[in-house]
């Protein structure tokens, strides 16, 4: 996938968000750069990762999140055969709080 990604234009894109300090950058950032449902559809995927990594089931995601069941089945097909980064943010993020 990185092969057929990777370009001089998603280098800059992601230059750009490593530059991001802070949430309230973030906020600003994406707001610009991507429509609401962009940024809202990115949310969902990571919320429906993290409820299919706490096992719960398409039923319980798609009412708790509005996904369709086939969002959630792509999102699966990334946890299960992907390059592990939903795991890896979340355990970073599990860092984060247990650090503070």
């Amino acid at each position: 996938m990185k092969e057929n990604l990777k370009s001089d234009a998603v280098d800059l894109l992601f230059d750009c968000i490593l530059q991001l300090k802070n949430a309230d950058e973030c906020y600003d950032f994406f707001e610009d750069i991507c429509t609401v449902h962009e940024i809202q559809s990115l949310a969902q995927r990571l919320e429906v990762a993290k409820l299919l990594k706490q096992k719960e089931t398409y039923q319980a995601i798609a009412a708790k999140t509005g996904a369709s069941t086939a969002t959630i089945s792509r999102v699966n097909r990334s946890l299960t055969y992907g390059n592990d980064s939903y795991t890896m943010i979340f355990e970073r993020l599990g860092d984060e709080k247990n650090d503070k």
